[in-house]
């Protein structure tokens, strides 16, 4: 695949040369290497792909002074406007030949229902252009990923049927995949709002399953009969690993290749209508995604840790998913978690392994064992440990880059504080008086718990001078950053953590 690759940053910087657009091995200063191809270079941060497509960014001190060498004569300055050009660039993805590639685009479009596919693969195209033909707004924006999500009004028909989330991925700007979900036990029986609303849950009706397993099936029909109709009989196959492997029904077109799962947990209990869209290279790997060394990952995850002058260490560059308006706070916050650790994640396939109830919620303890699985088979770590909220044991993983997944009772008073707390927080010039400040608010404040609220957050920072903690909700960019002193933290703390870890 030979595209100028570009990376988004303060600074946009381009590759030059042909040679850096080509696989190589890099080593760091340790002597561990990794074979992947160069993307771009800025403000002393280098982003490499590696075979499958995983984008990373790591410092540029941390690889080999050869290494070095080769990336600051291969990277050079170019316009913004040179962004757009290679991103209109024609395909050159390059894919086996199949039974339906003479079909055109438009009839192809004529089975989705939308103008979604070109002439052009979606794999080198614009993912703005493409999330702005299916309305997709951007959910989510680091320095190589990128994604947009919908949560389609009732009267949207796409394959036939009313999907309840679009959601479409992206690495350095190009379209990596497209996820849509259809019928499904956790929006027939979500809530009415999103964000803090979301717990607002109505009782889940008699016969749930049943109500479930028939609205799927309604789906599964619709779908599969208009893929077949423009594509011919699907393929069965097993894609996926561990918990979250299931049966799919497989059509390919010109280097796409489309998923349909009907996904039912280990019980046989229903659980989604799922359809993916991936690059044929997946597909025939069965979804499953090559392992990124823990080196990479561990300086990936330090290069985004934020030191401010006001005493705040952060960690950035975390992917947002908004889990919409359901109980998914576990299943998207762990999406979270596993995306900046460089595991590819949905939401709704670690629900489905986690075993999520009607509506979203369960356990949060049984929840995350079932994604834990997930995560250990995707060759990563997943620690968690019971106790009160401490400043050591925050910043000993906030200091490695690592966030820490907290179980709490998101209260209308905790929320309330945080969201106060944090604007005025905006302004603060002089910390030492801050500090007087918001110990004596944090020393008046009682929060009382609220069992019905239930969730789970990331933490993503602290301030040992002023005793706060950064929490991060999987609600949107609007509740990406929010502070809240420890002992307020306490009062509605479940005293649960959990780590995705290297």
């Amino acid at each position: 695949m030979k595209t100028p690759a570009l990376i988004v940053c303060t600074a946009v910087c381009f590759l030059a040369t042909a040679q850096a657009e080509e696989f190589r091995t890099f080593t760091n200063a340790r002597g561990q290497s990794i074979k992947a191809k160069l993307v771009g270079v800025a403000n002393g941060a280098v982003t490499i792909q590696r075979e499958d497509g995983q984008p990373f960014t790591l410092p540029l001190a941390t690889l080999s002074a050869a290494d070095q060498s080769f990336i600051k004569e291969s990277a050079t300055a170019a316009p913004a406007s040179a962004k757009s050009a290679a991103a209109a660039k024609p395909s050159t993805f390059k894919a086996a030949p199949g039974p339906n590639d003479k079909l055109t685009p438009e009839q192809v479009n004529a089975a989705v229902g939308a103008e979604l596919f070109s002439a052009t693969m979606l794999w080198e195209t614009a993912a703005s252009d493409v999330a702005q033909r299916l309305g997709l707004r951007e959910e989510s924006k680091t320095k190589a990923q990128s994604s947009y999500r919908l949560y389609p009004k009732a009267d949207l028909q796409l394959f036939g049927a009313h999907p309840y989330s679009i959601a479409l991925y992206a690495d350095n700007e190009r379209v990596s995949s497209i996820s849509m979900v259809f019928a499904n036990k956790g929006d027939l029986f979500g809530s009415k709002g999103s964000a803090e609303m979301h717990f607002d849950k109505d009782t889940p009706p008699a016969q749930a399953a049943k109500i479930v397993r028939t609205a799927m099936d309604k789906d599964l029909g619709a779908i599969s009969e208009a893929l077949t109709k423009v594509l011919g009989e699907p393929k069965k196959e097993r894609f996926g690993d561990g918990a979250g492997r299931m049966n799919m029904q497989r059509w390919d077109w010109r280097g796409h290749s489309i998923l349909l799962a009907d996904a039912e947990s280990g019980d046989k209990e229903p659980e989604y209508v799922g359809l993916q869209i991936v690059t044929t290279a997946f597909a025939d790997a069965g979804g499953k995604a090559a392992k990124t060394s823990d080196v990479v990952i561990r300086e990936h995850a330090k290069s985004n840790i934020e030191n401010r002058k006001s005493g705040d260490v952060v960690i950035n560059d975390i992917p947002m998913v908004d889990q919409g308006p359901k109980g998914y706070c576990v299943p998207a916050t762990a999406e979270r978690a596993m995306r900046f650790m460089g595991m590819p994640a949905d939401m709704y396939v670690l629900a489905n392994a986690g075993g999520t109830g009607y509506g979203g919620g369960t356990s949060v303890d049984l929840l995350l064992q079932g994604v834990g699985r997930q995560i250990r088979a995707k060759s990563r770590s997943f620690d968690s440990w019971d106790g009160e909220l401490k400043m050591r044991d925050i910043a000993r993983h906030i200091d490695k880059g690592i966030p820490i997944i907290w179980a709490l009772f998101s209260t209308k008073g905790f929320n309330e504080t945080a969201n106060k707390r944090t604007e005025v927080r905006k302004q603060v010039s002089d910390w030492a008086e801050w500090k007087t400040k918001v110990t004596g608010e944090s020393a008046s404040n009682q929060l009382e718990i609220d069992k019905e609220t239930a969730h789970v957050v990331l933490i993503i920072g602290y301030n040992k001078d002023t005793n706060e903690i950064a929490f991060s909700d999987s609600w949107g960019e609007r509740f990406k950053e929010r502070w809240i002193t420890i002992s307020e933290a306490e009062q509605v703390s479940q005293k649960r953590f959990y780590v995705v870890g290297f």
